[in-house]
């Protein structure tokens, strides 16, 4: 059956394209929920002054999706979790956690945003991509960390003095 999209449809087609689907699909799922109607001369009219309208708007967001996107680029994060001796966290750090650790650095994005192939399981540096719009890409680099807790064993950083420095 083919119907004529009202809307982008994911993995589908955009807005004014008519693209073939099963009747089942377009009877229960498009054409009930407005997403597209059946490729007529006058529905044709009237997605191409919807398109119109969409791209309008589409190019007004663009600007601000820009600058969403560069004042993200290139931030780091550091979370510190719970994680074994080998380097496995107990639990596991999703998208959800990292829009929560950029909206405390006031940087706010949704959960659709952020790429992330599988949840963070490890104890190491990641580099996450953030997609705000079809091209508009960055990237925000994340260190996971273990907690370190009382009575725990540090190495010991240059800037702090050892016991023999402080007898001198």
């Amino acid at each position: 059956m083919k119907v004529l999209l009202r809307r982008n449809v994911s993995k589908l087609g955009k807005i004014g394209e008519v693209v073939e689907v099963k009747a089942g699909y377009a009877r229960n799922y498009l054409l009930p929920h407005h997403l597209a109607v059946q490729p007529t001369a006058g529905n044709l009219k009237v997605v191409e002054a919807e398109k119109a309208r969409y791209l309008e708007e589409l190019a007004k967001m663009r600007g601000e999706l820009e600058a969403r996107a560069a004042a993200i680029r290139d931030k780091e994060i550091t979370l510190t979790v719970r994680a074994n001796e080998e380097g496995h966290l107990y639990g596991s750090i999703g998208p959800a956690q990292l829009v929560a650790a950029l909206a405390e650095m006031n940087l706010f994005v949704e959960v659709e945003n952020i790429l992330l192939d599988s949840p963070i399981r490890r104890l190491d540096k990641y580099d996450v991509e953030l997609l705000f719009g079809e091209d508009i890409k960055s990237v925000i680099h994340v260190w996971v960390v273990p907690i370190r807790e009382e009575g725990q064993e540090t190495a010991q950083s240059p800037s702090q003095p050892t016991e023999q420095s402080e007898a001198e």
